[in-house]
């Protein structure tokens, strides 16, 4: 029997890159998982893949930006497998430019995903956290639920080109630490990863300048010139950049019952490169 064997695990942008990761790593534990992303059939791809792997999923496509996916989000998880355990807050990208050129949109866009989307998502969750716990409380039984939210060294040290993207990541400390006061008393540990440099399609080595994705009509940039890679890499003591499965392992690692006494914390994951 898995470790997370009936347990119920949300986990947003799980369609690639590290929230796929995580969604795997859970499924091999026996989780049941509502698997996201913007894209349907890559959705739908990841949600094969953790039924192969011994999990149950659910799928719910869309941007976590539209004014009622939190609702459906949350609906399906209690609709489907009655509960909830865990929430990944992971859904995300970059939108980079320097101040004097950003505009509001540009910015709003970063906050909108980064901040609001988790916010909603978790307000939506609060219901059943709330109810589960006082049952739980009166049958004299103390049960451990999870949240980690993705942040970026970016928000806790800054960088260059992205005051928006830091500001929503710094956002989602500030927002995990005071919900961590706030939904103690429900034995809901809330937590925060900040990755530094962990290789997906948004930071593969390209030789492609204008290599983009398309993200909701926008065109946004993605990779790394090979150059800058390899100088990046060799600032970090470990020697090269994360894997998506390193990634979601640190997520996977607060949502165990080792951390049950771990809450309102930052995680930086980046090789001890800060």
């Amino acid at each position: 029997m898995g470790a997370f064997e009936n347990k119920t695990v949300l986990v947003t942008g799980s369609g690639r890159g590290i929230g796929r990761a995580v969604a795997l790593r859970f499924a091999t534990e026996g989780a049941n998982v509502v698997v996201n992303d913007l894209d349907r059939e890559v959705a739908e791809e990841t949600a094969a893949e953790v039924e192969r792997l011994g999990g149950k999923p659910a799928v719910v496509a869309g941007s976590v930006t539209e004014a009622e996916f939190a609702d459906r989000f949350v609906a399906i998880a209690l609709d489907q497998f009655s509960g909830i355990d865990v929430v990944i807050n992971n859904a995300g990208y970059t939108w980079d430019n320097v101040i004097q050129k950003m505009d509001d949109a540009q910015w709003q866009a970063m906050l909108d995903v980064h901040l609001t989307a988790p916010f909603r998502i978790l307000r939506a969750a609060g219901d059943y956290f709330r109810a589960a716990a006082k049952e739980e409380k009166a049958a004299g039984r103390e049960v451990f639920r999870k949240v980690v939210n993705v942040s970026s060294v970016s928000g806790v040290f800054g960088n260059a080109g992205q005051a928006n993207y830091a500001a929503a990541k710094m956002g989602v400390v500030g927002f995990t630490k005071a919900l961590a006061k706030e939904w103690g008393r429900y034995k809901v540990n809330v937590n925060t990863v900040a990755f530094g440099l962990v290789l997906t399609r948004l930071t593969q080595a390209t030789d492609d300048p204008n290599a983009s994705v398309d993200v909701q009509g926008r065109q946004i940039k993605v990779g790394i010139q090979p150059e800058r890679l390899e100088r990046i890499s060799q600032a970090i003591p470990l020697g090269r950049p994360g894997t998506p499965e390193e990634g979601a392992g640190s997520i996977y690692m607060l949502c165990t019952p080792d951390a049950n006494y771990v809450t309102g914390q930052l995680l930086v994951v980046d090789g001890g490169q800060r």
